[in-house]
């Protein structure tokens, strides 16, 4: 069920009586806009789940439990361990289980021991699935031998150097602990949740620790939203900066709930949550660091100050409130939340590069944040993994409470189709041990019920290949990226061109090669094998004419050494564009950064395709669409922009280009939330689909 749109409450902040509301006001502006391009989604229990469950450490493996189907039926994950030594209890049987929902007595209808290992021992299904679209991580996810994690790096509350010495404990837990089939996702505060696909390229998720930079108390914008408030009070923007990476976070657990009934971990790397700062930090300007704050030279400010304890009282409990908000909304989606302070064991609170201040209150500050942390943990099922330096010890404790679970089925006596939040208690007759379960479930509504019943639209495939072409790996396993395309050429052949550029490297990647691609030996011929093209090009493009059919195309990617940093072969379909009837060429993606860009662009027939299909909200892009009729004629196009589900949004103009058989589409993406989008080009009943995403 859709989630109602989540209100920003004002927070109180201690000024004069003027400046308040003036604040307050400028607080739910800017989170406003920082939440317009969020994920809204609310998680709704599926009807049921069809994966088999397979326990991959016992042979041979058990047979699946049969868990009956509809709409009453309700499935809970149990996770027992040892109190003394935190070890899973693996011998329970089904009677030894209490189940209550709303206080009233279940009866347990189903009952199984899951062990999970990640995929490291194969199972009889072959090797996990790649993700490679929405409908495969919502298919791969809601499987119950699926170990679901996210991670949510809180650049907000990091400082830079915490952030540095925790990407390899992070990128070692992932490549140490997590097995094939264990999906992960991996999130900023500043990231919208639709951009955000649960992954077994674990790789890449490695990849991505690299871009962490904490910017803790660094006020310095990066980003046109960041430059609307940077001359406000430093703290008005530490209660943005709060609001935004709370709401992000609360949008992850969302979508983690979208996918998965089971238990789901959040791993939340951050150095916890404040409302207030410190005198000495209350700068007028947050920008400008020391500019008319007098108590940036006074130690002793706010030391023993009744309004001061007052103040962060008050601050205090309105943090509590709003941490509860997101424990709810975890438990309602059964995602434990395991935060994890990057400080390590730490002894203060602010370093030696902010203004001096007593150790009393230093000391209260530090522990008020990591407070906050611990409560979200616990409030949760999971854990805080705080105030230690071996933080690779406190996160093996992650997978193993989702490595072995009792999973329970029932039928609730309740019936419930309120569509509100029903509380449910597990309890285990036997002394000495630790139950964790999901808190509850959300009903469905009557009209839920009718929707789940009703029968699937499914995406098109049309769209789905279209969206997974974005993300399609590069050539010659990402030494470089490419782009094919055709067009008409003389003499009833087909015009070839190929782009490549370097794959960007990643800053930290570890695995990076270290000589840059210089050339590409690039090798084209027939299907009897009659040559089109040989030879090595420095050019990003090179176009050359075929027959229509089948083509091979080998390439061989060199560096400036002339060492052979990769090879690939490739099958194209060449297709015939001299036939009577309506066809299209490829289409052309160009991008402009700036209007001079643009104009540039505009009038280049020449200008070289992109093979990236991901652009910044500040870009424009120019689409560029051979299209030919019978004959000489050239069709009439229309293109439409759409959502991911190959709804449209919003029709587009097609104009003429400086070629005669091109026309082209101006599409600026500044307008469009960060997310994944496709552009429909027709004519007539022909169609094509282009694929593109669009991130900050």
């Amino acid at each position: 069920m859709a989630a109602p749109l989540e209100s920003t409450k004002s927070t109180k902040l201690t000024k004069p009586a003027k400046s308040r509301s003036r604040w307050a006001i400028a607080v739910l502006l800017i989170v406003t806009v920082f939440c317009i391009s969020g994920d809204a989604r609310q998680a709704s229990p599926p009807a049921a789940q069809s994966a088999p469950q397979r326990d991959a450490g016992q042979q041979p493996p058990q047979p699946p439990p049969i868990f009956q189907t509809g709409i009453n039926v309700v499935r809970v994950d149990v996770i027992v361990t040892d109190s003394k030594t935190g070890q899973p209890v693996t011998d329970l049987k089904q009677g030894d289980f209490q189940v209550t929902e709303d206080n009233k007595p279940q009866t347990v209808d189903t009952f199984k021991l899951v062990k999970l290992d990640g995929g490291r021992v194969p199972g009889p299904d072959g090797p996990p699935q790649a993700i490679r679209s929405d409908e495969d991580e919502q298919l791969e996810a809601a499987r119950d031998d699926t170990r679901l994690f996210a991670i949510f790096l809180d650049d907000y509350h990091v400082r830079r150097g915490a952030s540095v010495s925790v990407r390899d404990p992070i990128a070692k837990f992932i490549s140490t602990q997590l097995g094939p089939s264990d999906m992960i996702g991996l999130m900023y505060p500043l990231e919208s949740v639709s951009s955000v696909r649960m992954t077994r390229d674990h790789d890449r998720i490695i990849r991505g620790l690299a871009s962490f930079v904490g910017r803790k108390y660094d006020y310095t914008p990066r980003n046109r939203m960041e430059e609307l408030y940077a001359d406000y009070p430093a703290e008005t923007v530490e209660l943005i900066r709060n609001q935004v990476s709370l709401s992000a976070l609360k949008g992850l657990i969302t979508h983690m709930g979208s996918l998965k009934e089971g238990r789901k971990a959040l791993i939340l790397v951050s150095e916890g949550y404040s409302n207030t700062l410190p005198p000495q930090l209350r700068d007028p300007v947050a920008s400008a660091p020391g500019l008319d704050n007098p108590a940036r030279g006074n130690p002793q400010a706010g030391l023993n100050d009744p309004n001061e304890e007052r103040r962060q009282f008050f601050d205090d409990s309105t943090m509590s409130l709003t941490l509860r908000e997101v424990w709810d909304l975890a438990n309602k989606n059964n995602v434990a939340i395991y935060a994890v302070d990057p400080r390590g064991l730490p002894v203060s609170e602010f370093d030696v590069s902010q203004p001096s201040m007593s150790m009393q209150v230093d000391r209260q500050y530090l522990n008020s944040t990591m407070d906050t942390l611990r409560t979200l943990a616990l409030q949760t099922d999971g854990r805080a993994i705080v105030n230690r330096n071996d933080l690779a010890s406190g996160m093996t404790q992650i997978v193993r409470d989702t490595s072995a679970y009792y999973l329970l089925g029932y039928n609730s006596t309740q019936a419930p189709s309120d569509g509100k939040f029903h509380e449910i208690k597990v309890q285990v007759r036997r002394p000495g041990i630790q139950v964790r379960a999901r808190k509850g479930y959300w009903a469905l509504t009557t009209e839920d019920i009718a929707r789940v019943l009703a029968p699937k639209v499914e995406v098109p495939k049309a769209v789905d290949n279209a969206l997974a072409s974005i993300s399609a790996p590069a050539a010659a396993h990402n030494v470089i990226r490419t782009w094919i395309g055709t067009s008409r050429g003389a003499n009833g052949k087909t015009k070839v061109t190929f782009v490549w550029e370097p794959t960007p490297k990643v800053a930290g990647d570890r695995n990076a090669r270290s000589e840059s691609p210089a050339r590409v030996m690039v090798t084209a011929v027939g299907p009897d094998g009659s040559p089109y093209y040989r030879g090595r090009i420095t050019d990003p493009r090179l176009t050359f004419e075929a027959d229509p059919g089948k083509l091979q195309l080998r390439l061989s990617i060199e560096g400036n050494s002339s060492e052979v940093l990769d090879t690939e072969t490739r099958e194209i379909a060449v297709p015939d564009l001299t036939v009577a009837e309506v066809v299209f060429g490829t289409p052309q993606v160009l991008r402009a950064r700036t209007a001079r860009d643009y104009q540039q662009i505009k009038g280049d027939p020449d200008a070289v395709p992109l093979p990236a299909r991901e652009f910044s909200r500040t870009d424009r892009l120019l689409i560029r669409v051979p299209a030919y009729g019978p004959g000489s004629t050239v069709p009439a196009l229309s293109a439409h922009l759409l959502n991911r589900g190959g709804q449209s949004m919003s029709e587009l103009q097609v104009g003429p280009s400086t070629s005669p058989d091109v026309q082209q589409i101006d599409l600026p993406l500044a307008g469009l939330a960060v997310g994944e989008y496709l552009l429909e080009i027709k004519a007539g009943d022909l169609k094509e689909l282009v694929g593109f995403r669009v991130t900050p």
